[in-house]
């Protein structure tokens, strides 16, 4: 289940009628997500990415696994590993290296000859993929997170068989060495109603922005506010006193006075009136659904805490009956909000509501949000982590694609007969009225941050203001330099 604020980077099998066994993701959250630098996928097992910290030129790369089972054949956990410790080996060595996931490998408390990347709280004893697993980290100087906490034992399985009678630790979280007194702790998390449980790690680490250019510092305002009359005349008025004090800075010599008098009146009436936009989460789960979820978790807590094996089977048996009903409980409320979407689009239709109708399209075909954002390559193929390296990328690419050689037949264009009848007068009143007229709403802002819809909120005001900047620029044949 994903929030409408998230975002889900996920790679499986490539053939769309292929079954689903094999697959990896990783779900971001809004601050994760603004930390991205770039991801990839390397097949249906192994997924990268890369973050932006506030450590100065360090960042943090997570190498997401689902590693093949113990019964698998040789060659194929052989090829599964080749490719995941080259692909630790390729991450700069002076980054946050942090390997996680179903790694199918149990590595047990006896951690001879490991002692440098394993502790002794491991569960059970140690599998081939164990071993395989850690060599790797042995290789690749990483230290194995759940080895490492002393837990209880409910604490550090996270996976448990059919039957219910064994649980085993599958599930790993490794970060380079050096970086390990950033790991805090590792232990089983809730019950997600599967045969694993999440594994949680709690790092001390602080992800940064990853600023491009202005884009991130554009704000967002709750336009919608517009559409009432209330909010709209009060809008118009602030507006319009903005504009009688801003009428002295209007006259002023230079244009980038104009421009930023003019911008700030506009912008600052938006965060005063409108204020920002509030995040919809589409909180579509029932109050209901969330009480039997409580409740299930209760009767998962008291299968845990069971001493002997008839206690066991009967709070299982009620643990399964309490998932029953959460899973029942999901459905209504799935089919409840979707007879409520639909009703939506279906009204929206009925009034014209174009924009309406295809946003509520959209959430009922299911669509989970992404990341639209790549990783950029270079020639060779090898993803480039760093922003500087992606700009000198494209800079290289558009170079490559613009400079081209000149054609050996160029056509004979003959000059034309009569200069075509273009009015060349400086932009009048009328024109700059008509143009903010045609402007479409719901855009995303340019640089300056002024949304359409508060230009053609007091279209008169806004015509006036811009009026004198337009004269003084197409006069002085000179732009605002930002």
């Amino acid at each position: 289940m994903v929030r409408s604020n998230d975002a889900l980077l996920s790679r499986g099998h490539e053939e769309e009628d292929a079954p689903h066994t094999l697959g990896v993701a990783l779900m971001l959250s809004t601050t994760a997500q603004k930390a991205l630098i770039g991801w990839e996928a390397h097949g249906p097992r192994i997924l990268t990415a890369t973050f932006r910290t506030k450590i100065r030129r360090i960042n943090m790369d997570v190498i997401q696994c689902y590693a093949p089972t113990n019964e698998t054949d040789e060659a194929g956990k052989d090829d599964f590993y080749d490719r995941l410790l080259r692909i630790t080996q390729s991450r700069p060595q002076r980054n946050i290296l942090i390997v996680m996931g179903d790694l199918n490998a149990k590595i047990g408390g006896d951690n001879t000859g490991f002692e440098e990347i394993m502790g002794q709280q491991g569960l059970g004893e140690m599998n081939d993929n164990g071993e395989r697993f850690a060599n790797l980290c042995a290789t690749s100087s990483l230290v194995i997170g759940g080895s490492l906490f002393q837990h209880k034992r409910i604490y550090k399985a996270t996976w448990v068989s059919p039957d219910h009678h064994t649980e085993n630790q599958l599930d790993h979280v490794c970060i380079k060495k050096k970086f390990r007194r950033s790991l805090h702790r590792v232990k089983r998390g809730a019950d997600v109603s599967s045969d694993h449980h999440l594994l949680v790690a709690r790092l001390k680490l602080k992800l940064k922005k990853n600023y491009v250019g202005e884009i991130g510092n554009r704000k967002r305002y709750n336009l919608s506010l517009l559409k009432e009359n209330t909010h709209r005349e009060e809008f118009e008025l602030t507006l319009s006193n903005k504009f009688q004090v801003l009428q002295e800075l209007l006259e002023e010599e230079y244009i980038d006075h104009k421009w930023h008098g003019l911008r700030e009146a506009l912008t600052s009436t938006c965060q005063e009136v409108l204020g920002p936009k509030k995040t919809d989460h589409n909180e579509w789960i029932s109050a209901e659904t969330f009480r039997k979820i409580e409740e299930r978790k209760k009767k998962k807590n008291a299968v845990n805490k069971s001493r002997t094996r008839t206690t066991k089977q009967i709070a299982q048996k009620e643990y399964a009956e309490a998932n029953i009903n959460v899973k029942k409980s999901f459905r209504k409320d799935a089919r409840n909000f979707v007879d409520m979407l639909a009703n939506e689009a279906e009204e929206a239709a009925h009034y014209g509501n174009m924009r309406q109708l295809y946003s509520t399209i959209k959430m009922l075909s299911g669509k989970v949000k992404t990341c639209t954002e790549r990783p950029i390559k270079d020639k060779n193929g090898k993803t480039i982590p760093d922003v500087e390296g992606q700009k000198n990328r494209w800079r290289e690419h558009f170079e490559e694609l613009l400079n081209r050689p000149e054609p050996r037949n160029p056509p004979d264009i003959q000059p034309a007969e009569n200069d075509l009848p273009i009015n060349c007068e400086a932009p009048t009143k009328e024109e700059i009225r008509k143009a903010i007229n045609h402007l479409r709403n719901g855009k995303a802002t340019g640089p300056d941050g002024i949304p359409a819809e508060a230009l053609k909120a007091d279209v008169e005001t806004s015509v006036e203001m811009l009026h004198p900047l337009f004269i003084k620029i197409w006069e002085e044949d000179q732009v605002p330099t930002e």
